[in-house]
């Protein structure tokens, strides 16, 4: 990937363009991390509405402990999109180069982890779950969090429901027959840019989590690690330009 497009990719200058090109990459990696994730832990780790319903199911039927389960993986969810509001709000207050590639490079990290020590993870109980299920949830709110960050809610890589809502909609007006001599601002129109957009999101994430559960059925956790290498090669500029800038200031 050239060095400075994956520049502009997570740079502080955004522009709808940039958002989407990155919202495809990372919902490739999203889809991948998911379906993989499942094939390691039994779970889906994004899917944060079906984990509440099943916790109110397991609550109504006295399971208890899977209701902890569940709680474990939604705190883990919730924590890793504080995170990454934390980590952009602090580095845009100081007008950091790094504001949306230190998250990304914190995912990495944790993918890493996660390929290369996963069975031994796997064993270990972290809040009311295992430390697996732990640390893909706390992925997947990192992630999801930074894309709805960046283009203020108009994209996201782990919340497909969200997205295939939006492409009824907008099949629904594309369909519509403006058989009334309406006024031309009263005319129902499909926004066929975002359709288009919302098409590639998702097929996007089909791909991601096919390549993902291949990958995690041929490989086991190591199969994480190419997408880990992705997602550093995405973050690595501009967080050497502020290496660049601190070491600087410091020897100056």
């Amino acid at each position: 990937m050239p060095i400075n497009y994956s520049r502009k990719l997570v740079g502080r200058k955004r522009n709808p363009d940039i958002n989407r090109h990155l919202g495809f990459l990372l919902t490739l990696v999203a889809g991948a991390i998911n379906a993989g994730g499942f094939l390691a832990v039994k779970q889906y780790t994004s899917h944060m509405t079906g984990i509440v319903s099943a916790m109110a199911d397991n609550l109504a039927l006295g399971a208890y402990d899977l209701v902890l389960t569940g709680l474990g993986a939604l705190l883990s969810f919730l924590l890793g999109a504080m995170c990454t509001a934390f980590m952009v709000n602090y580095t845009k207050r100081r007008t950091m180069h790094s504001t949306y590639a230190l998250p990304l490079l914190l995912e990495a990290s944790l993918l890493l982890c996660f390929g290369l020590l996963g069975p031994r993870l796997s064993e270990i109980d972290g809040l009311f779950v295992s430390l697996t299920v732990m640390l893909l949830s706390f992925i997947m709110g990192l992630q999801n969090a930074l894309i709805s960050k960046l283009s203020h809610g108009v994209i996201r890589t782990t919340h497909i429901t969200g997205i295939v809502t939006d492409i009824g909609i907008e099949l629904g007006k594309l369909v519509y027959w403006n058989c009334s001599p309406f006024d031309e601002d009263r005319r129902v129109v499909a926004n066929r840019d975002r359709l288009r957009v919302l098409g590639l999101l998702l097929a996007c994430f089909f791909v991601g989590g096919v390549a993902g559960a291949l990958g995690f059925n041929r490989l086991g956790y190591v199969s994480t690690v190419p997408l880990a290498l992705v997602l550093v090669t995405l973050a690595i500029a501009p967080a050497a330009d502020d290496a660049i800038v601190f070491f600087r200031w410091r020897f100056r």
